[in-house]
This record gives structure tokens, C-alpha cells and sequence, in this order.
């Protein structure tokens, strides 16, 4: 019998996670003059990228993926194109929930359209959580931590060597995605590598090949 507890206690240890520690800043100037890493789009834009998959070490054929972001209203539609010009996949998320327009396989399955559009948001638009801790991390990386309502946690760090980075982890502290930020183009980052784990882990390469800005329409009352 303690042979068993020792071992669902161990299992139970390893499977907690700890979010990596956030040291505040000391003083009380240095945390009203502390900002936040912020990679995130400023303005509505539409964005075409070229996106190799890779998992168990081998890289797919390229595709392309359109999407249209807005960060104020955070409505976000998606595309997936092959090289040829056939759409594979197209979604769009707004008040109303996530509406799929078409979805050939292997992007028919039902959590697909959800988990784009999570990766999407996850990579251009600020979190939506309440900020809960600024500071540096170990490494001497800036960092600010989010909690998102669903109770999992979103960590935008920044520093010389890594760059830019975006990670989510779940509730319980365990990363669920990576996102690192590459050569910037005026606003807009150049390449975004996403790693995602799962029950196969995969990376997405996404190099940037148009980025235009979409004016958002105002209405004057008479």
C-alpha cells in the first residue's frame, strides 16, 4: 500500500507544472516606468504569410494562410490556400461565436477551427486577462503575466538573446504554446515560429508575405 501512495504521489508531482518566477520591480518608480513587452497589432490589418509545418522532425509542404485581425473588435477571419490557389479552409470568429465556411481534410475535424483561431488571437492580439505580475524573470527577460478567464496563463516576455516571445500555459502551469517574434518590417514582425504541444507536438513557420492595413469604416450622424 505505501509502495502505491509513493508512486500516485510522484505521478502527482511531475504532473504539477510551476509557472517560471516574475520578480517585481523594487521600487515603486521602476514599476510605474515598467512597460510591457507589447508585439501585438496596433490597428486592423490583413495579413498573408507563408507557413511550413513541421513534426516528428520533418517539414511539410508550405501553404498559405490569410488572416484578417482586428484588435478592437477582436473579430478575426482565416484562410488556408494551397500554392495553387484552392482553398483548404476558411473561418471566421466574432460575437457570435466561430461560423466555419469551408473545411476540406485534413482541417475538418472539430476542434481545428477553435484551436486556429485561439493560435491566431494568441499571436496578434493583446490577452484579454487581467494583468497579474510585471517584473524580469531569472534570465533578466522582461515579462508581464496574464490570467485569462478560463483560468489559464499567458506570459509575453522579451529580452536581447530570445527576442519576443508569447507563452500559454494551462491552469495548472504546463506550456501549451510557444510564440517567438522575428525581423521586423515596420510594424509587423517578418517571421513567427509557433510551437504547440500536444499529443504530437508541431511548430508552425510563418514568413510574412503581405501585410496591408484595413481602414475601419466610421459613420457620421446627421
Amino acid at each position: 500500500m505505501k509502495k502505491i501512495f509513493f508512486l500516485i504521489s510522484t505521478i502527482f508531482l511531475f504532473s504539477c507544472q510551476t509557472l517560471p518566477l516574475i520578480n517585481s520591480p523594487a521600487s515603486l518608480s521602476g514599476q510605474k516606468s515598467f512597460t510591457c513587452p507589447s508585439p501585438f497589432l496596433k490597428q486592423k490589418y490583413r495579413l498573408v504569410h507563408s507557413i511550413e509545418t513541421r513534426m516528428a522532425g520533418n517539414t511539410q509542404s508550405a501553404i498559405i494562410g490569410v488572416t484578417l485581425a482586428d484588435p478592437f473588435t477582436r473579430s478575426v477571419s482565416c484562410a488556408i490556400i494551397t500554392a495553387e490557389g484552392m482553398t483548404l479552409f476558411e473561418a471566421e470568429s466574432g460575437p457570435r461565436g466561430i461560423k466555419v465556411r469551408r473545411a476540406l481534410p485534413p482541417f475538418d475535424s472539430a476542434d481545428f477551427a477553435k484551436n486556429m483561431i485561439d493560435d491566431i488571437k494568441l499571436i496578434f492580439l493583446a490577452p484579454e486577462g487581467k494583468l497579474q505580475a510585471k517584473g524580469r524573470l531569472a534570465d533578466g527577460s522582461t515579462a508581464c503575466r496574464y490570467q485569462e478567464n478560463n483560468g489559464e496563463w499567458i506570459d509575453v516576455t522579451e529580452n536581447k538573446s530570445e527576442g519576443t516571445q508569447i507563452k500559454r500555459y494551462t491552469s495548472s502551469g504546463a506550456l501549451k504554446r510557444q510564440i517567438s517574434f522575428m525581423s521586423t518590417a515596420g510594424n509587423i514582425y517578418q517571421r513567427i515560429e509557433l510551437r504547440a504541444k500536444e499529443t504530437f507536438d508541431y511548430s508552425l513557420l510563418m514568413t510574412l508575405i503581405e501585410a496591408q492595413p484595413v481602414k475601419t469604416k466610421t459613420f457620421k450622424r446627421k
